[in-house]
């Protein structure tokens, strides 16, 4: 039952037809739309930051002459990340602005031309229409529709309205950095009939994920594959060593030495991919799909870094330690480039911002664990299901009666401090 649910979720967020994928070399539009305070011009750097790194020739525009204070925003943005902007503190036209940034960045070569439009709410009239007027001027090749991950079951609505006004084809969904948010994922890619394709993990320019949709639904139903994982743990991990991983893993502390041990740990864990699936987060970063002997090496490499650390720093959760002169000592010891150092630490930062989410994981013993893949909690349940699916098993009655068979009782006290939105 339990995979009957997911498999449904999993369908529900797939709307049958990819998004539009610009190409490098050739001068694609992409417009960004969404609602006032839903990150919707921070996502527009992480955007072309992301396709930066992957070779384009991104640029981006500002067309959002209705928030004050949004051009400053997009050009501080825009000047860390080292990209080039256009906008205007006298134009008042977002149309003029819009078409005079994407004709000037055409001219420059620019394969990846974002515009920025004002934020705005389902019931204004005008600035819907303005968003149309946007949108016919610059003629992009993708609409992409930017969605806070805690509007809940109000998304459907929201993202129809703009369906109505911009042909959305993409949805990306931001904030994601709490536990078991995202529900309003499935309302709006029903609504809009469009795939999500990233989603927001922090305020930090890299802190954005390829929308994955198996992690996505697994961390929607407060599932993970914990029950695959420990087991692996249990597997892999020598028997002495567990009760202190466990320990550790509940307190949410993380050292790069404990880094450096998993490491060594999932190297022993068979096919690597595969154990980093089971943990929302882990996969899409460190252990991109198809790169799996790639990401073997770069675990190797940050190993060998570790090698030449001290028992202080390997043991210290203090990342101010790391200072300038210990990370050129570091590159040296190794015959690594600074940037490889770098590129190591800033793993273990995302990694320890993941390990800190178990804390308070009440970990269960050998032989529990069948228990643990049935993390399911009702009010959590009744929460993140898309009403249409509840009403199908019927409202809150069916999901109880089906959480019972699931044995789901057991779990809720097992799962005490990690249910349930925050």
């Amino acid at each position: 039952m339990q995979q009957a649910v997911f498999t449904e979720l999993c369908n529900m967020l797939d709307p049958g037809k990819p998004s539009f994928t610009p190409k490098k070399g050739k001068p694609s539009v992409v417009m960004f739309v969404g609602l006032q305070g839903s990150g919707k011009t921070t996502t527009c750097t992480k955007y072309a930051y992301c396709h930066q790194r992957k070779g384009f020739k991104p640029a981006l525009v500002c067309a959002d002459t209705f928030r004050a204070g949004a051009f400053d925003q997009l050009k501080q943005n825009a000047t860390k990340a080292k990209i080039p902007f256009y906008g205007s503190y006298m134009e008042s036209d977002p149309v003029k602005i819009a078409v005079e940034g994407v004709e000037r960045f055409k001219k420059e070569n620019c394969d990846l031309i974002i515009v920025d439009t004002s934020g705005r709410h389902k019931q204004e009239a005008a600035l819907f229409e303005e968003m149309r007027q946007v949108s016919e001027a610059t003629k992009p090749d993708l609409v992409i529709f930017v969605m806070d991950s805690s509007i809940g079951q109000a998304a459907f609505d929201q993202a129809q309205a703009f369906k109505q006004s911009a042909s959305v084809g993409a949805v990306i969904i931001t904030k994601m950095d709490g536990h078991a948010k995202g529900g309003g994922a499935l309302s709006a890619v029903a609504a809009t009939k469009s795939p999500v394709i990233f989603i927001g993990t922090g305020e930090h320019i890299d802190e954005f994920e390829v929308f994955d949709v198996k992690p996505f639904v697994s961390r929607l139903l407060g599932m993970g594959d914990w029950s695959g994982f420990m087991d692996k743990i249990h597997e892999v991990v020598p028997t002495d060593q567990q009760p202190e991983l466990l320990q550790k893993l509940s307190e949410g502390s993380f050292t790069l030495r404990l880094m450096y041990e998993q490491f060594q740990n999932i190297l022993k864990m068979g096919p690597i991919g595969q154990v980093f699936s089971m943990l929302p987060g882990f996969s899409a970063e460190l252990m991109p799909k198809g790169h799996e002997k790639e990401s073997q090496a770069k675990i190797k490499r940050y190993m060998t870094m570790m090698d030449s650390m001290t028992d202080a720093e390997l043991d210290s959760t203090n990342p101010k330690l790391m200072t300038e002169s210990r990370i050129i000592r570091i590159a040296r010891g190794s015959g690594r480039p600074v940037r490889d150092v770098m590129d190591m630490l800033e793993e273990y930062k995302r990694l320890a911002k993941i390990w800190g989410k178990m804390k308070g994981l009440k970990i269960p013993k050998k032989g529990e664990m069948s228990a643990l893949s049935r993390n399911m909690n009702v009010q959590h349940m009744s929460k993140v299901l898309p009403p249409q699916m509840l009403k199908q098993i019927g409202g809150m009655g069916g999901l109880q009666s089906l959480m019972k068979q699931m044995g789901s009782k057991e779990m809720s006290g097992m799962f005490g401090g990690m249910g349930g939105d925050r």
